[in-house]
């Protein structure tokens, strides 16, 4: 109500992991509800996931009505890389977008994530990026 255009969520991984798989479908209905018609990204914190649960992640995503799945947070111990956006782009197929977030450290690496998939690119250096300028440890 008061100027957001989309909201992020992390998926609860426990529950996953858990194999409570009504509990997170639920939950990413219910803040999709309060979202409405706004953008709703999904963070699956691939890093933390075997690929059977990126899988199911990624279903639980698409059933649950949310319009993006992504990576990860940034926080946790990598980012995205191009095997999970591939893997998450095969899984969600057209039924929502992928966003590839953090780990994108150079012009081939943002190539390489939209050939995989990935619709959006979440990255602190864009600019930088666009510009053909590789990133390391945030310097460039």
């Amino acid at each position: 109500e008061i100027g957001a255009d989309e909201v992020d969520m992390v998926l609860n991984i426990g529950a996953l992991k858990d194999n409570k798989m009504d509990y997170v479908i639920n939950e990413i209905k219910a803040i999709k509800e309060a979202v409405g018609t706004h953008v709703l990204k999904v963070i699956i914190e691939t890093c933390l996931l075997t690929d059977e649960e990126k899988v199911r992640a990624c279903e639980a995503v698409v059933k649950a009505g949310a319009d993006f799945v992504k990576t990860s947070t940034g926080f946790s111990t990598s980012g995205a890389t191009v095997e999970d956006v591939r893997l998450m782009k095969a899984t969600v197929k057209d039924q929502c977008k992928v966003k590839a977030a953090g780990g994108v450290r150079s012009y081939d690496d943002l190539l390489q994530m939209i050939e995989a998939g990935a619709e959006r690119i979440g990255t602190s250096s864009g600019c930088a990026l666009l510009q053909g300028k590789n990133i390391e440890n945030n310097v460039y």
